[in-house]
């Protein structure tokens, strides 16, 4: 066994689900045969612990290295600043300097607080809202992470029906008292956000929603939702922990002139140091000065010196236009494949955060792991996922597109002979949860 898979083992007894993250589990790729730790990432390398280099052509970090892994102009700033000090009696200044440029960005924002990962900073941004509003109920859209407001969605009136709404997102160890807090309509159906409103208009505080994930907004959908926030008096939340900085330069809202009352921003913001920030409307985010939120963790350096060098870098090279374009080719690598081979599938996602099934009806995950079975043994971190970096070169591709070409010829040959289960190595990877969205 590898040092990585032996690891593993071990983590799983001393961490509950052995890491942090649902993500990056083994069991998420190929249970008993993935990597699992990095020694060093750089770029779109990374090495295991056994020394093996792969190319990453998966989830780049969860969406959250934009830049590529461990890009040096970053490092430099969050070294100079380790070196000065993380953090003491004092504030430290960039925070200000952060939250004027976030203003810059984004013109309707007048008032930024800072937290260090996406859950919390969501958690933040629903505890303004709803000072704000006085109200409890929200309507949401999409996933916003793991606190106690948004897994509520999951406490239905029979309890025997609990997770019906995000499968695979337990909702054990939230309080029953918030069912029926937390209201779910889909992406670009407008009319059953309608409903909602009908139904409880009066309580209604909050409207949540990823304003891009898995698709564009069709028929003015997000104005509409701008529009009834407006009528019933709501805060219109927008989740852009995922979509920020990878659709334009900021928020994705800012393609289509819709603007929130809240955004919230992060992954990519520190180019994978943790940072997160809430930005909104002045009359709004005052709203937090009338609760608590506080932290010693939000005060330290390093997340906001990232952001600083990540954002004007990210500006200079105008990352986000080339993240579109490589998110792009690689699809076109997927179907030119599956056609050459005869292989089924079905691409979707946008093209920072593109994806692929295959059409065989409930083969797809044993041959998804198959897949990543094969891949990895052509050197590549790879999945039927992939979020692209600046630097997933041309270069890059072409070896990629060349370890595609092998693998789904592999591939159609095992469901042609029946055969795709006897050709794994391990068991076949578990599945996630469900967005809904």
């Amino acid at each position: 066994m590898k040092k990585g898979q032996s690891l593993w083992k071990k983590a799983k007894k001393i961490i509950p689900g052995g890491n942090q993250l649902l993500s990056k589990r083994s069991e998420m790729f190929l249970p008993n045969g993935w990597p699992s730790y990095y020694s060093k990432a750089k770029g779109v390398y990374v090495w295991d612990l056994d020394g093996n280099k792969y190319i990453d052509m998966s989830i780049m970090g969860v969406g959250s290295s934009l830049l590529g892994y461990s890009d040096a102009d970053v490092n430099s700033a969050v070294k100079k600043a380790v070196d000065k000090g993380v953090v003491s009696t004092l504030n430290a200044p960039e925070e200000v300097e952060l939250a004027e440029i976030l203003c810059k960005i984004h013109p309707w924002a007048k008032m930024v607080r800072f937290a260090r990962c996406g859950g919390e900073a969501m958690a933040i941004a629903i505890r303004i809202a709803r000072a704000y509003s006085g109200k409890d109920k929200i309507a949401f859209c999409g996933y916003h992470g793991w606190s106690d407001w948004y897994l509520a969605a999951n406490l239905s009136d029979d309890k025997n029906l609990d997770g019906h709404l995000l499968p695979g997102l337990e909702p054990h160890g939230v309080p029953r008292v918030l069912k029926g807090t937390l209201l779910p309509f889909h992406y670009n159906k407008i009319s059953e956000l309608e409903d909602i409103v009908k139904k409880n208009g009066k309580k209604l505080g909050v409207i949540v929603l990823e304003p891009m994930k898995g698709e564009y907004p069709k028929d003015n959908f997000l104005k509409k939702v701008r529009v009834i926030a407006d009528r019933i008096g709501a805060v219109l939340v927008f989740d852009e922990v995922s979509s920020g900085w990878k659709m334009t330069f900021g928020g994705s809202h800012l393609l289509y002139g819709v603007n929130p009352d809240i955004a919230v921003l992060a992954k990519a913001i520190g180019n994978g140091f943790a940072m997160a920030a809430i930005i909104g409307r002045r009359e709004v985010m005052q709203a937090a000065q009338s609760t608590f939120i506080s932290s010693t963790s939000w005060t330290e350096r390093v997340g906001l010196v990232a952001a600083l060098a990540t954002l004007k870098k990210m500006k200079r090279l105008k990352v986000a236009e080339k993240i579109q374009i490589i998110g792009n080719k690689v699809k076109k690598i997927w179907v030119k494949k599956a056609e050459k081979h005869g292989l089924l599938i079905t691409t979707g996602g946008l093209p920072p955060f593109s994806n692929f099934i295959f059409n065989y009806s409930n083969k797809h995950q044993a041959l998804k792991t198959l897949f990543i079975q094969e891949m990895l043994e052509r050197g590549f971190l790879a999945s039927n996922q992939f979020f692209p970096s600046y630097m997933h070169t041309d270069v890059i591709l072409k070896k990629y597109e060349k370890a595609v070409d092998d693998v789904f010829e592999i591939l159609k040959e095992a469901i042609d002979t029946n055969t795709v289960e006897k050709r794994l190595k391990g068991q076949v990877a578990h599945t996630g949860f469900a967005r809904l969205n």
